[in-house]
């Protein structure tokens, strides 16, 4: 699940239908993006940028996305 998208969304206070209806999408498309099923399109990720306000990229990671760095000794 891309955890950052979901928290945006909430942060705006936009439910996956608002964000759907306002995409053109159908809920279950959308859904299908927020749960990384599908990747969709950049005009997609473009207008949710705007719409939250958040750079796509941290929308679009996944919390498995980067590996944990570890420090040099």
């Amino acid at each position: 699940m891309r955890e950052n998208l979901r928290s945006a969304s909430k942060s705006a206070g936009l439910t996956q239908q608002a964000l759907a209806d306002k995409l053109g999408l159908t809920l279950r498309h959308y859904q299908k993006i927020e749960y990384a099923d599908i990747n969709g399109s950049f005009s997609v990720w473009d207008a949710l940028e705007d719409l939250l306000g958040v750079h796509q990229r941290i929308l679009r990671e996944n919390s498995n996305s980067h590996p944990v760095l570890k420090e040099s000794p």
